[in-house]
């Protein structure tokens, strides 16, 4: 009898042991969860609070962990908001990458800029955050963001309606966007134009975007086409080779950066010299 309930026992526990790979499979799924569950505190905690800061303690404490938790995921404060700021825009710009463009890239742009200022709108502490200089490192999703709109403004740069190159578009439709949407955030009572928002991206864009009527402005035609030429041989699969395309790309960019055609372009500088993602 006791041989026999000795080797049920055995049998048993051979049964219920889990292998080294479960193990640490189980040991993932859990830091996972805790992870998702110290984001979602910290990002509450964060919209709640009148300093826009949050607790590590605090965050420690509703989750039910200590802080060598916190400081194994996240490395520290600054990681855990720069963790944070990343899943808001996740979520943001989640419903970007799946967003099916219209015919119109102008048209486009110009819901770029609003998506843009209603995401900051709704999410005013981690915008704060994900734009101010505290941060170590720039959060992915900001910089994904900004990939995003990068490629809006190839779309409008491939039907020549940029007047500059895609990247000081996007330099400049950022500076003015995050600028915009920083002062209706941090100085609301200042800033109170209704129609703020709209106006200064009116300005912006308007600077750099070519009049698809003005065919008689032979300047902005000619820097337009050249720009144009210039996305679409970067995006597009030629006969070229590397060294012909960045010699082709030098041209294109001295024409780009002349006032008028009569213009010389010995000694010219430009920023269209390297082919950034060229397909033969």
């Amino acid at each position: 009898m006791h041989a026999v309930l000795a080797t049920f026992s055995t049998s048993n526990i051979g049964a219920n042991t889990d292998s080294p790979q479960d193990v640490r499979n189980a040991a993932n799924i859990s830091r996972m969860e805790t992870r998702i569950q110290m984001l979602r505190v910290a990002e509450a905690q964060l919209q709640a609070s009148p300093q826009r800061d949050i607790s590590t303690r605090a965050v420690c404490e509703a989750v039910g962990v200590g802080a060598p938790v916190l400081y194994r995921l996240f490395g520290d404060k600054n990681g855990l908001l720069s963790a944070v700021v990343d899943r808001a825009f996740q979520r943001y710009l989640a419903s970007k990458r799946n967003q099916v463009l219209s015919d119109d890239p102008v048209g486009d742009l110009y819901a770029a800029w609003d998506a843009h200022l209603s995401f900051a709108l709704k999410n005013q502490a981690v915008y704060r955050i994900a734009y101010a200089p505290g941060l170590a490192a720039v959060p992915s999703g900001v910089e994904e963001a900004r990939l995003l709109l990068l490629k809006r403004l190839e779309r409008c740069a491939e039907v020549g309606r940029l007047n500059t190159t895609p990247d000081e578009a996007a330099q400049i439709m950022m500076a003015a966007c995050t600028g915009v949407a920083l002062s209706l955030i941090t100085q609301p009572d200042t800033f109170s134009h209704p129609a703020l928002s709209h106006r200064v991206r009116d300005a912006v864009l308007r600077e750099m975007l070519v009049d698809g009527r003005a065919s008689d402005r032979k300047d902005d035609s000619l820097k337009s086409v050249a720009l144009q030429m210039a996305t679409l041989i970067q995006t597009t699969p030629t006969p070229l080779t590397e060294p012909e395309v960045s010699m082709m790309l030098q041209w294109l960019g001295a024409v780009a950066s002349s006032r008028s055609a009569a213009t010389p372009t010995k000694q010219r500088t430009s920023t269209l010299t390297s082919p950034r993602h060229h397909r033969q």
